[in-house]
């Protein structure tokens, strides 16, 4: 029975110290402590307001922004994308002879593009060398001027020494 007597004592000193706490809530609640309920209506309609502003700020200026944005489009465009189709095979072709590696049978195909104002261009290409050549040839395509996306590799073969690689680049050109 020792077991039960200690058990209620623990359970009347957590009770005891419940109760404490509840008293305390209660005064900082009741008391300037807590403010009045004027006071904390007042900081939650300034809290309210200042989140809407937050909400809001983004939106500020939009009429200003929009301007830059669409010059900003425009020089992307006029860096990134070429007017003229011989533009790509040359800035190809420059890549492959920085980097060291072959291209042989390239093919291009055009689509119409999502966006407004550019043609799609798929360039089939294959490509050889060693290893390294290769894939420093990837990567400067990748980080090209020109906007060349690499979207597949395929190994066509492999040689002393070297690979042979298809690789299918995608890039677009402007239309006007």
């Amino acid at each position: 029975m020792p077991d039960l007597k200690q058990t209620r004592n623990r359970l009347k000193v957590v009770i005891a110290a419940l109760v404490v706490v509840d008293i305390v809530a209660l005064v900082i609640l009741f008391t300037p402590l807590g403010g009045s309920q004027a006071a904390r209506q007042q900081q939650l309609a300034q809290l309210n307001q200042e989140r809407k502003a937050r909400a809001a700020a983004p939106w500020r200026g939009l009429d200003k922004k929009i301007p830059v944005a669409q010059q900003q489009i425009e020089q992307f465009y006029r860096d990134r994308f070429p007017a003229e189709d011989s533009t790509i095979s040359a800035d190809l072709g420059k890549v492959a002879q920085e980097t060291g590696v072959r291209v042989s049978s390239v093919k291009y195909k055009t689509d119409e593009a999502e966006i407004e104002g550019l043609e799609k261009k798929e360039v089939d290409a294959d490509v050889s060398g060693d290893y390294l050549q290769v894939a420093r040839f990837i990567n400067a395509l990748e980080r090209n001027k020109l906007f060349f996306i690499v979207d597949g590799v395929q190994l066509g073969s492999e040689q002393s020494g070297g690979v042979k690689l298809q690789i299918k680049v995608e890039t677009y050109s402007r239309t006007t």
